[in-house]
């Protein structure tokens, strides 16, 4: 018997081992992406969007590194666009919290402007590990009204992307209200329901889901029980920070 336990607890040390090193090298990947100066650098092609008779500039900055005037719009739309959808749903509306998760100096934005610097949409991204993974957490994406459904918002998801895999992220993920119907189209861009996306029971049903879309160069198996799942609706970033509400196509 004892020697039964001396195996299995060597076993349990080794296992604690590797998920330790393979946390350690998640957040070297984070803090190297963290480091770069324009992670938009190494796609020029994507600083332009024309199509759909909308022409648009995109740049990529720290949140900290963004004008107040670029900082209260970006606010001012993300209540326009949002505000009613919080408060239709358990979560409500907070302008001190969510000016403090917009700005938090981790946040990453992909602004697109037109040729005479009118502000038209923004994406607020991090590089972040969540689930124990390095991943491209997308918390917004937000345009002007005038500029929905002319595929702009696609085009900045396919920015995201770009960034994301080519700096290693596991995955982008994304937490969707459910009241918000803008979130058909991320399955139109094939975002699936994350493993970590918790589960309605007959005792609460939650407001939102987390949608992911994978890295298949990196793809891994990733193995998430009920009890995770469970707990990831209480917990973690999906309930008091990650909040992405699509607004438009």
């Amino acid at each position: 018997m004892g020697r039964k336990s001396s195996t299995k607890g060597k076993e349990k040390r080794l296992k604690r081992k590797e998920e330790q090193q393979r946390i350690l090298l998640a957040m070297t990947v984070v803090d190297k992406a963290n480091k770069l100066t324009d992670p938009l650098e190494p796609f020029p092609v994507f600083r332009k969007y024309d199509k759909n008779g909308l022409e648009a500039e995109l740049y990529m900055k720290r949140a900290t590194d963004l004008e107040e005037l670029t900082k209260s719009w970006i606010f001012s739309l993300t209540k326009r666009n949002m505000q009613i959808k919080y408060e239709q749903c358990s979560w409500g509306w907070n302008d001190a919290k969510k000016m403090e998760e917009l700005f938090d100096e981790a946040a990453w934005y992909l602004v697109a402007q037109s040729a005479d610097k009118t502000l038209l949409g923004f994406s607020h991204f991090r590089f972040d590990i969540d689930e124990g993974l390095e991943v491209l957490y997308c918390y917004e994406l937000q345009l002007e009204p005038a500029v929905q459904r002319k595929g702009l918002g696609k085009f900045m998801m396919q920015i995201l992307e770009l960034v994301a895999f080519k700096n290693n992220m596991k995955k982008v993920v994304l937490t969707i209200l459910k009241n918000n119907h803008y979130s058909k189209f991320f399955r139109a861009l094939n975002y699936v329901v994350d493993e970590s996306s918790p589960v309605d029971h007959h005792e609460e049903t939650l407001p939102y889901e987390i949608l992911s879309k994978v890295n298949i160069r990196l793809q891994t198996p990733v193995t998430n029980n009920a009890d995770n799942r469970k707990l990831n609706s209480h917990n973690g970033h999906c309930c008091s920070s990650h909040h992405f509400h699509h607004v438009s196509s």
